[in-house]
Parts: C-alpha cells; structure tokens; sequence
C-alpha cells in the first residue's frame, strides 16, 4: 500500500480544523456496538459480529491509532486505522476516522464512502450525521446535504442546528417557499423572534406577497405587546414601502406611549425627512439629540451623517452643526467621542485654536489619557512657543500615558527652553528608559542631543560627548547633533580631524545654515586653514540677518590670521558692543590689535 509521506500528511490534518473538531466529539461517544433501526438518510448496515480474539486485537489496534494521532504521527495511525478496519469492515468510529484523514488527502471519494457508512452503522448519532451533510454542502452536493439535514430535523427534534442549515440551502437554491417552512418551524421550537420575522418578510418581498410580509411584522407586534420596539419596527417597514400614514400612526403610537422614547423620535423625525419636511425633520432630530436616553453611538452616527450630509449639499452649514455640539457635548458622561468628532470637525474647518482648545480640554476630563487630543494640545503650546503651557499638558501625560515618549520629549525640551536643565536632563533621562526598538529612532537621537547640549552647559565634556555618541548611534545624521558636538570639539582643539567630518556633514545638507557655516569655518580656523575658514565665514555673515557677538569675533579672528588687521578690529569692536558678549580675550585684542587665543 502507498503511504502518504509524514509531513504532507501532518501539513493536510492541520489544515482543516472544522472536522477535527467534529471528529474528536463523534469518538467521545461512538464505540457503543448495536445493530441500528434503518435511517431514512442512509442505508442501515448490520455490524460484524467479532470473535473475542478479534475484539481484543481491535480494541489494541484502535487504542495505538489513537495514540499515534494525538502524537503527531499522521501516517502511521493512518496504516493503524486501516487495519481496524480490516478486522471490522462496519465500525462507526474506524470509519469516522478514515473519512477524516481522507478528507485531508483530498481523497473525496473514498472520504464520502466512509462518512456515509460511518452513518449508516451509527444512524443515532447527531455528529454523525452533521459532519456527512457539511461535507455533502462542501462538495457542492446541496439536494444529499438537504436530505441529511431534514433526516436529522425530523430524528433530532429538540436540536436547531439542522433547520437553521435547511434555511442557508434552501436560500441559496432560491427556493423560498421551504425557506419560509423551514422558518415557520424554526418559530414553533423557539418562538417568534426578531430575526425570523424579519427574514421572512424579506422573502416573502421577494415572492412579491406584500401581504404576507406585513403580516409576518403585525404578528410580531401582537406576539410582544408591550415590546415598543417591535412597533417601531413595523413602523420602519411601513416607512420603507410608503405606507406613509401607517407608519405615522405606528410611530405617533409609540410616542403616546413613551413620549420620551428617544427612538421613536428619531422613527417621526425619519418621517418627516421622508416627506420632505424640513423644518419638521429638524426639530424632531434636535429633540430626540437632546434627550439624555439616547445612546452615545447612535448620537455620535447622527452627528457623522449631519456632517456628511451639510458637506455633500455644499451649504456646508457650519453654524447649525456647532450649534448642536454645543448643546449635546454636556451629555458626554462616560466617553469622549462626541468631543472628538467636534474637535476633528473644527480641525477640518480650520477654526482657530482658541475655539478648539476648550474641547480638546473638555476631551481630557472625560478621558485624561487620550493621547490624540493632548498631543493637539500640546502642538498649539509649541507653535506658539508657550513653553510654560506645554510643561502643564506633559507632566500629567508621564501619569496617564507613560509609553508615549513624546511626552517626554517636549517636556524636557520645555524645561530646557525656560532654564530649569535639571528637571529637564530628569525627564530626557526618563524618556530614553521608555525606548523600545518600535520607538522613533530620529526621536531618540534628539532625546541624547539635548541631553549632550545640557551636560555641556554644566560643563561636563565627558558625559556630553557621550550623549553625543548615543544620539549619533540613533541616527548618523542628526545634524543638531553633528553640529554641536564638532563645535564644541574644536573649542577644545581636540580630534579636530572628526570635528571636520562632522561639520561638514552639516554644511552639505544645509549650505545656508550660518550656524553650521561658522563652525566649519571656525574648525578651519583651528587648523590653521585661514584662507578657507575666510570664505565660509563670509557665507556665514551672508546668511545671518543678526549675527551673534561669537560670530563677528570669530570674522575678526579669522580676518586678523589672513592679514586684513583692520578689518578684524572692524569686527572685533561690533562682538565687544552686543549684549551676548562672553568672551574673556576681546577687549585684549582691541587693545593690543591682534589675535590672542583664549
């Protein structure tokens, strides 16, 4: 015999969930060995009558294929389920199990053979029958699978699953009058029911027996009086097949009923726009918004369509739609997503901030860790240089929203913009601890850029450079960082060879820059490259609406080494008059009119 390799095999079974389910519950309970009363699906089978010592080797057998199959060795239960069956030809679980790993093999064939027989010798038993009718209904065999199913409605009484199949086949062979037998059925074990009603109304629309559709909704309505939303159903069926005036009175129905009822307000609100009542329409829609029993989804889907639909007019009316926000968000309770919509409509219509923070604010109360509407917040803060205001929206962000390390990041660039560079190399060191490898990795070289330019400050070179070095293993060419760092190397005319690399790097991708401009001509300078330093440091001045004291002391320096003395003073003496002089040597040089290094 031919055996199918392990790992295809093992690769087949793993494929088909569905019926190793379905297998595992008909072995629970399929060794029971009695002769069956004939079963209208199938022929009966007489079952073998063994001999002890054939029932024993049977029974070892079957054990061992079991074995091998909850092992994972496919092939081998495979050949040990064959040879039960060579010892018992009617065995209901041996053939249960060789229509499984038939199946898998894609050996259809031999799969309904066994299934059917399976059946046959096993006519009581439920799953059974439901796994041959499924594989009848996959194999495109519908008419075999409806006998099944019908077999098992009639033997199974008190079971659903087989009835509920009969309508899927029945539907899809169009045939709706056993569609709406079978449903009528499906209501005398259950009871009538929403989604019975409403599919036979749909079928009996689509038999065009208009008649029998409304009746199925009216019996529905009688079935639970004091159900009102079953009347607003039947209203909405007469609304949608222009029983205008039944569905009025239905809906009018309701509301003396429950006048309060925030769906049959919206049921008479949908009246009106039907009949092209504007005015109408909109008071009964305001009302049913402004009622506190309405839920937030619904609330928030007709605020959607109240939106789409003033665009889509092109009135694009701005007002009413505010108008209602400002009414309805102070229903907001457990959720913020009205405010959200408010604010991303606001967004969209491009209002000014002022008007939106409000809501943004709002958002926050209801939902403090809501990430979107304080990271809009905090980008108002920073386009307005309002760094005080972006400390109050970070700090509890760190509480509420811990992982986003954005956060972080304009907290502690907040912090350094104000002068308070402890709490702000606080939180950059905090920020980093939240990195993980899905972080923004540009964003972490900024985090160790601004961390060196404070170590710097409080004049600690080592850990500056350090910091450096991390911002650069982020991101190569992080040109704030490739900046400063050769700057502040060549201060101390060291590894001026890496400081040039770098600042070169910087004037490459932003030859305007006069920032980077005159940190490679200062680096130049350093290395005693005064012609060239001259050039980049007249591009610098260029570039520069309102060049800084350390720049026109480094044009004086730079212009006193390529032998232009005057010049320099020239220079010199505008660095000596700015309010950001630092420098130690200026005066000195003025004086005795010549560069004196510092």
């Amino acid at each position: 015999m031919k055996r199918t390799p392990t790992l295809l095999l093992r690769r087949l079974v793993l494929c088909c969930a569905w019926l190793s389910l379905l297998a595992l519950a008909a072995s629970c309970g399929s060794s029971a060995r009695a002769t069956r009363q004939p079963d209208t699906a199938t022929a009966t089978v007489t079952e073998k009558a063994l001999t002890e010592d054939e029932q024993r080797k049977f029974e070892y057998f079957l054990i061992e294929a079991s074995r091998l199959k909850q092992s994972g060795d496919y092939d081998a239960a495979l050949e040990m389920y064959e040879h039960c069956l060579s010892i018992d030809p009617t065995s209901g679980a041996v053939l249960y199990e060789m229509a499984y790993f038939y199946t898998m093999l894609n050996q259809a064939d031999k799969a309904q053979d066994c299934f059917e027989r399976a059946v046959a010798v096993n006519p009581d038993n439920f799953w059974y029958k439901q796994t041959l009718a499924a594989f009848y209904q996959r194999a495109g065999q519908p008419d075999k699978a409806i006998a099944v199913y019908e077999s098992m409605a009639a033997q199974f009484p008190q079971r659903s699953e087989p009835l509920l199949a009969l309508v899927s086949l029945y539907g899809e062979k169009q045939d709706n009058p056993n569609v709406i037998r079978t449903l009528d059925r499906l209501e005398v074990k259950e009871g009538k029911s929403e989604q019975f009603s409403m599919e036979k109304f749909r079928i009996y629309l689509q038999m065009d027996s208009t008649a029998h559709a409304f009746n199925e909704i009216e019996k529905l309505v009688k079935e639970y009086p004091n159900d009102t939303r079953y009347k607003l159903i039947l209203g909405g069926v007469y609304l949608d097949n222009d029983r205008m005036d039944d569905a009025y009175a239905t809906f009018r129905g309701v509301l003396d009923e429950e006048p309060d009822n925030p769906q049959a307000q919206l049921a008479v609100a949908s009246y009106y726009q039907r009949q092209g009542n504007d005015s109408l329409y909109n008071a009964c829609l305001d009302r049913a918004l402004l009622n506190e029993k309405l839920d937030t989804p619904t609330r928030l889907d007709i605020m959607r369509q109240l939106i789409i639909d003033s665009e889509q007019t092109g009135n694009g009316d701005t007002t009413r739609i505010m108008d209602m926000f400002r009414r309805i968000l102070p229903l907001e309770r457990e959720s913020a997503d009205l405010s959200m919509l408010c604010a991303q409509y606001m967004i969209t219509k491009q209002m000014p901030d002022d008007r939106i923070k409000p809501v943004l604010y709002h958002i926050l109360e209801i939902e403090p860790d809501n990430t979107v509407a304080r990271l809009q917040l905090l980008s108002y803060a920073v386009k307005k240089d309002d760094y005080n205001d972006a400390i109050a929206i970070c700090r509890p962000a760190l509480e509420y929203n811990p992982e986003v390390i954005e956060f972080y990041y304009y907290l502690g660039l907040s912090y350094y913009q104000v002068d308070r560079t402890d709490e702000a190399l606080a939180t950059f060191s905090k920020g980093v601890e939240q990195a993980t490898e899905k972080s923004d990795k540009e964003l972490i070289s900024n985090f160790y850029q601004l961390m060196g330019d404070i170590y710097h400050e409080k004049q600690n070179n080592q850990l500056a450079y350090a910091a450096y070095d991390s911002s650069l293993v982020y991101n190569p060419e992080n040109i704030g960082t490739l900046n400063n760092y050769a700057y502040y190397l060549s201060l101390e005319r060291k590894d001026l060879d890496r400081a040039e690399e770098m600042s070169y790097k910087t004037v490459k991708a932003e030859p305007q820059n006069a920032t980077y401009l005159d940190t490679y001509a200062w680096i130049l300078f350093e290395k005693g490259r005064y012609a060239e330093a001259k050039l980049y440091i007249d591009d610098a001045i260029k570039n520069e609406q309102s060049p800084g004291a350390a720049v026109w002391e480094h044009c004086g320096d730079i212009y006193y080494m390529t032998g232009d003395t005057e010049k320099a003073l020239e220079f010199w003496r505008k660095a000596l008059g700015m309010e950001d002089n630092e420098s130690k040597t200026l005066e000195r040089k003025i004086k005795l009119k010549k560069y004196i290094a510092e």
